[in-house]
């Protein structure tokens, strides 16, 4: 037994150290401080009146230590509950968003497999893709069931077999037209310049801007035009089904798909009253007159992320543009390798983010504050247990393997969704650390002036085409100057 008068009471306070967490060191140190100060403050005090048993347990100079130890492990503690409850609501809002994803089924009108359904221009640029799935993917529309369309593929300036391929096409096909594209102008990227090639050759009421790597149903035109038309809607975007065909695919999918779905609800793009809104190139369908009152590509030309872009144009302009997930109607593996996928997600996160740099280093933090961070505590803790740190190490090991479970969790809903086992779910703080690694280096690399690469052009480097929100601000400060 050990005790210690407390201040301004007569009764010893007795306190029993073995009966309290089996001389947990923390404990124990709590106990040792909490009577070191007791009898330094206590005026009144005799000086036998602090057990020297307790007295034994001090050591002055390591108090200051243990203290901010202990206080350590409280807000770390307190910190990853917080996450915890963040994972819960992000649980709650991704069954939210999965159980309003309703997929668009195809339709059993017929009225739009005649020759009296509004003409359809699909504009399809195409570059390097030799060796992916050009043939099938126009093969896929052109067997569209749809009544009246054309096809403009245009080889934008390709290095490999791409012409070929399609002029091979464009021999048994009426509906196919190919055109050989030019370079760029100044102050234009390489794909919105081709789309507007491609698009100055269209004949069509309504555009379909598409890409070269999208498998087509049969029915997937009819369907959209005709949910258009029943919805009055101005354009459509269709959610294809993304393939997975690689463990690293199927590690970084998901989580793709996940922050797809929350950036869905935050900004609300359902609600024709808020700037929120998603484009997805691989099936944009539009009517002609759209497009046209928001300046066509023209107005996309240094635009990396040019379907996001125009979409928001669309809604801006209060043209009802509608989003739908329409996995049995497209299909697209995006990646074949790990390599194709860093580049590709480097082109596009940093215009994701409207090339704010603030922005995108916040979201890089808080995203791995929320899902890197909590294994790797949980890991040290489960270590420090094993070692006999400390027993209240089992507080701060619960709480972050809790956040990393939820998580999981999380992501094994859209897994499933995606078609991928819901066993790569246990991989999600390596596809968010992985996804937000990406998105840090597209900040970077495109904020000093580096660039990045995409099919052999480089692009948003010093000397070339700047980011729209660069450009702006490098106008501005001319603007001061004169």
């Amino acid at each position: 037994m050990a005790g210690c008068r407390r201040p301004g009471n007569s009764h010893r306070a007795t306190i029993n150290r073995s009966a309290m967490a089996e001389h947990n060191p923390w404990t124990e140190a709590w106990i040792s401080q909490s009577c070191y100060m007791n009898r330094r403050f206590d005026v009144n005090a005799a000086p036998g009146d602090f057990d020297r048993s307790t007295t034994s347990l001090l050591d002055e100079t390591s108090m200051p230590t243990i203290a901010f130890q202990l206080n350590l492990l409280v807000i770390l503690t307190s910190f990853v509950w917080l996450l915890v409850f963040g994972w819960l609501i992000s649980i709650v809002l991704t069954l939210y968003g999965l159980s309003r994803q309703k997929p668009l089924l195809p339709t059993n009108h017929l009225r739009t497999t005649t020759s009296e359904a509004p003409l359809v221009s699909v504009l399809v640029p195409a570059r390097n893709e030799q060796h992916r799935v050009l043939s099938e993917c126009i093969r896929s529309i052109l067997a569209q069931d749809y009544g009246r369309f054309e096809v403009i593929a245009i080889n934008d300036r390709s290095t490999d077999a791409t012409a070929a391929i399609l002029e091979t096409l464009a021999k048994n096909h009426d509906r196919l037209r190919v055109i050989e594209g030019e370079e760029p102008p100044a102050g234009w990227l390489g794909k919105p310049s081709a789309m507007q090639q491609a698009f100055n050759h269209a004949r069509g009421e309504w555009i379909l801007a598409t890409d070269a790597d999208m498998i087509f149903d049969k029915a997937a035109m009819r369907t959209a035009i005709d949910h258009a038309l029943e919805e009055k809607g101005d354009a459509i975007t269709l959610i294809p089904h993304f393939e997975a065909g690689s463990f690293w695919e199927r590690v970084m999918i998901p989580t793709w798909v996940w922050v797809l779905l929350m950036f869905t609800l935050f900004f609300r793009i359902s609600n024709p009253k808020t700037q929120g809104a998603v484009g997805i190139g691989g099936f944009f369908l539009m009517r002609r007159t759209v497009l046209e009152r928001v300046g066509g590509y023209e107005a996309l030309k240094d635009e990396v992320m040019e379907d996001v872009r125009l979409a928001e144009l669309i809604k801006r302009s209060g043209a009802r543009l509608l989003t739908e997930r329409a996995p049995n109607l497209l299909s697209t593996r995006m990646y074949r390798n790990f390599g194709e996928m860093w580049e590709c997600s480097t082109k596009n996160w940093f215009s994701g983010m409207k090339f704010s740099l603030p922005f995108a280093l916040s979201s890089v933090l808080s995203m791995y504050l929320m899902a890197v961070v909590p294994p790797l505590i949980a890991l040290a803790s489960a270590i420090g247990l094993a070692a006999g740190v400390s027993v209240d190490l089992w507080l701060l090991f619960t709480s972050a393997a809790l956040s990393w479970l939820l998580q999981v969790f999380a992501l094994a809903l859209v897994s499933m969704r995606s078609g991928v086992s819901p066993a790569y779910a246990l991989t999600a703080p390596l596809g968010l650390g992985l996804l937000y690694a990406m998105l840090f280096d597209s900040s970077i690399r495109i904020t000093i002036g580096k660039g990045v690469t995409w099919k052999g052009r480089r692009i948003y480097e010093s000397g070339g085409v700047r980011p729209p929100r660069f450009r702006r601000a490098a106008s501005h400060v001319s603007n001061i100057e004169e």
